[in-house]
């Protein structure tokens, strides 16, 4: 199983670790474009501390991530799971899983990022500012620079497995599994369900969006759960609770569609 996780806007800083060795990373198929990307992204924020803010979106109190960004290569580093904070990986509890469960994270959690591609949990990385929705002078849309090289570096990873894509919008633009490789990957949606006047409302809320997902992925973890497709991944949520609606695609070569249900954190 191969699980597809977006990245936090907010990360842990004081690496202690040596600087990032890019070599060093998973995934080695994106070495290139990687090394392209945080080329570009130092050399922007080296220079006119406005023009960076502007294009990476930071608000006057967020100014500090410019020098943190012209620092990068000389930064120290710490996994990527203790790099992402927030409200998914505060329920999803890397640092206590049980031994057994933490291995099988570190086979089977992949972040995507828009600085790295993706990364896995064990790779060591600095802490960073760059969404996937930023468009860096002599790249442009990270969403579509990452796509090229994804599209070898993503089904290596996947191998025969099932995909569970747990990514925002700006994050799949990355890559869109395709082929038979679409047809065993399950999207994920959370839906908080309300009733309003004796009708049921369902909406989606970013906060229980992100921590469901965090839980999800850490029952599957501890359970040591490996189901073969969407339709036992589905069986499998709903053993631990969980109400799923399941979707089969219209069309081959297209993913599943699941909607989570939930009514309170």
């Amino acid at each position: 199983m191969l699980v597809l996780l977006p990245p936090s806007e907010g990360k842990a800083t004081g690496g202690s670790g040596s600087p990032l060795d890019l070599g060093s990373l998973s995934l080695p198929g994106l070495g290139e474009a990687r090394a392209r990307a945080l080329d570009e992204l130092v050399t922007l924020c080296s220079g006119d501390e406005e023009k960076a803010a502007e294009v990476l979106g930071l608000s006057a109190g967020l100014r500090g991530e410019v020098a943190k960004n012209a620092a990068l290569l000389s930064a120290g580093t710490r996994p990527a799971g203790e790099i992402y904070t927030g409200v998914l990986y505060d329920a999803l509890g890397l640092a206590t899983l049980p031994a057994p469960a933490r291995r099988r994270a570190e086979r089977s959690l992949l972040v995507f990022s828009g600085l790295w591609g993706a990364v896995r949990i064990d790779d060591r990385i600095p802490s960073y500012r760059c969404s996937m929705g930023v468009k860096l002078p002599g790249l442009g849309a990270l969403g579509a620079f990452w796509r090229t090289p994804m599209a070898t570096a993503l089904p290596e990873a996947a191998g025969n497995g099932l995909v569970l894509d747990l990514r925002s919008a700006a994050y799949a633009s990355a890559w869109k599994p395709k082929g038979e490789v679409a047809e065993r990957t399950a999207t994920v949606r959370v839906l908080q369900s309300k009733i309003v006047d004796g009708v049921e409302k369902r909406s989606v809320v970013s906060h229980f969006n992100k921590a469901t997902k965090g839980r999800m992925v850490r029952d599957l973890l501890t359970a040591g759960a490996d189901p073969d497709g969407p339709e036992e991944l589905t069986e499998t949520l709903r053993g631990f609770g969980y109400v799923v609606e399941a979707t089969p695609p219209q069309r081959s070569a297209r993913p599943w569609a699941l909607d989570v249900v939930v009514t309170e954190l």
